[in-house]
């Protein structure tokens, strides 16, 4: 009985185990540079852009101007309730093009089956909001739209957080897109963050799968030792 009682004590452990792996699994943001601190590596500028300002990575609290600061504004951190692993870190990625179409910021992710969370942050500046001309802006991570607005009728210096859900039945690249568009020259700017997609559950690494299976398999060498001698 001891035995026994050891054996699933080993198999409540190696249990525990894989649940301690996959809540780590699940942290992880399969967004490459979802948090923008390694410039836009990683991301493609796409869509038209007549004025000759693409979208940037820009530094936090930084008064300077384009392509660092948002034109003498200091862009205070993230402080939504943001559901990325990743921290809030150093940089976010500025929109402010006066004569956008449909400029963009794009990545492909390969995603498994299964669900996941997704979500970003935006931020609207005071300069770019005093402006007359308006912009649209949105947002869609692994097939669901979080945001589709007009600037002009969201907060203005005050992040906002938008996230969903995405279930995922096959395999295969999913989009990663932002698009923004100006109306009229001056137009109104956009600033977004911490842009994440974990899965929901997590999924053990193969190290972990394999240290798994040969606990399981000492638990099932130690049963069959066990019946052979009550035999």
């Amino acid at each position: 009985m001891q035995r026994m009682a050891g054996g699933m004590g080993l198999a409540a452990a190696l249990l525990a185990g894989s649940a301690m792996v996959s809540g780590s699994a699940q942290a992880a943001n399969l967004v490459t540079n979802g948090s923008f601190e390694s410039g836009l590596a990683g991301w493609t500028i796409g869509g038209g852009d007549l004025q000759g300002f693409p979208p940037a990575a820009i530094f936090y609290n930084n008064p300077a101007g384009y392509p660092n600061g948002a034109f003498g504004e200091a862009v205070p951190q993230d402080n939504s309730m943001s559901a990325s692993p990743d921290a809030v870190g150093e940089r976010a990625a500025y929109f402010v093009s006066d004569l956008a179409v449909s400029q963009s910021l794009s990545q492909q992710v390969f995603l498994t089956p299964g669900t996941y969370k997704v979500g970003f942050s935006a931020y609207a500046p005071a300069n770019g909001f005093a402006n007359a001309g308006d912009a649209s802006f949105s947002g869609n991570i692994a097939g669901v739209q979080l945001a589709n607005y007009l600037v002009s009728s969201g907060p203005v210096q005050t992040w906002q957080h938008f996230s969903g859900q995405s279930i995922v039945g096959t395999a295969g690249l999913f989009d990663v897109s932002f698009v923004f568009s100006t109306q009229l020259v001056p137009a109104k700017d956009v600033v977004i963050d911490r842009v994440y997609i974990t899965r929901v559950g997590g999924v053990p690494e193969p190290s972990s799968w394999a240290m798994l299976i040969a606990g399981f398999g000492l638990v099932g060498a130690t049963s069959r030792r066990r019946r052979t001698v009550a035999a």
